[in-house]
């Protein structure tokens, strides 16, 4: 049997949500993958239907720690970095957790890339970036203060891959995630997202809790446009190098709303979920009230188009999380 001698993309948190994603669509394109990630919050099932293929390797090993991430980009195209603490709520109890993951094992990515030779870097940054800023919907270059720790993180990112551009040539791409959701979306523990935090209440008959009033808005993107945006910038010329873009949908929703798209989905599966009415909790620290994005920028110089809108995105999550958490 001939040996594929193609160089791997490397997939930092693969074994994540968004990084499991990121793997199909990546192996779907026909490109080799190799997928790097500790099992902090990633898990080995959301990549269990991967494992034995001749495209695609599983390494274990931690972003924070130096010689695994040498290892990982030995001989690869490319990376694709996913791995991180997320959470705003998260990093405010444990901002030295998140400044070990999110900014020391970034640099460690960039470390490790410059001395392998390997140019081009796609990394998350977060819409969190634009902190305090009160401009709608969300443009680049309008950023405010930071709002949590996470946030300066994310922040710090952005800044020491323009660094690693300007002093060294790295082909560095900038993704703004907006809110990402869908399937494999972890629904448990303090930290887990609205909407499947949302959707596991309702099947489980209990009470959705929204912090503040629950007329907070996002720009909710399902997780093939986040994928999409990465396998754009994976594509796009050199000159795009340093450069951050908005991903979303260019849309907004407030969790109200939101909910009542959530009981009108799972009408069927769960009758019961229709009559529950939220809980109001207090107000999160760090939250940001309005979150819009302005696409613009990512149309025109990624080409990225968003391949699901919020309702398409939940008529394909929805299922998954009625058939594997009911």
């Amino acid at each position: 049997m001939e040996v594929d001698q193609r160089p791997p993309v490397l997939v930092t948190g693969g074994a994540g949500f968004i990084g499991s994603h990121t793997c199909d669509g990546l192996l779907a394109q026909g490109l080799r993958v190799r997928c790097l990630d500790n099992l902090a919050t990633g898990k080995r099932a959301n990549i269990s239907h991967l494992e034995g293929r001749p495209d695609f390797t599983f390494l274990e090993g931690d972003i924070c720690n130096l010689p695994d991430v040498q290892n990982a980009v030995e001989g690869v195209s490319a990376v694709v970095h996913l791995a991180a603490l997320g959470s705003v709520p998260r990093s405010i109890e444990h901002p030295l957790e998140s400044e070990q993951a999110n900014l020391a094992g970034f640099l460690n990515v960039l470390e490790a890339m410059r001395h392998a030779g390997v140019k081009r870097l796609v990394y998350a940054s977060s819409s969190s970036v634009y902190g305090d800023s009160t401009v709608q919907p969300k443009r680049e270059g309008t950023e405010g203060a930071p709002l949590s720790p996470y946030a300066v993180t994310k922040d710090m990112d952005e800044a020491y891959a323009g660094l690693y551009v300007r002093l060294f040539g790295m082909e560095a791409i900038g993704l703004r995630f907006f809110n990402i959701f869908g399937e494999r979306q972890d629904p448990e523990g303090a930290y887990a997202a609205a909407i499947p935090k949302f959707i596991r209440a309702l099947l489980q008959g209990k009470a959705p809790v929204l912090n503040g009033d629950g007329r907070q808005t996002r720009d909710f993107t399902y997780v093939a446009n986040a994928v999409f945006a990465v396998q754009q910038a994976l594509a796009v010329p050199a000159d795009r190098a340093g450069e951050v873009y908005n991903i979303a949908c260019g849309d907004t929703c407030d969790l109200l709303t939101l909910l009542g798209k959530l009981q009108q989905r799972l009408a069927q599966i769960a009758p019961h979920a229709k009559d529950i009415r939220p809980e109001h909790g207090p107000d999160r620290p760090g939250d940001v009230r309005a979150s819009l994005a302005d696409i613009t920028k990512a149309r025109e110089q990624l080409g990225y188009v968003p391949r699901c809108t919020l309702d398409e995105g939940l008529d394909r999550a929805v299922p998954w999380y009625a058939a594997n958490w009911h």
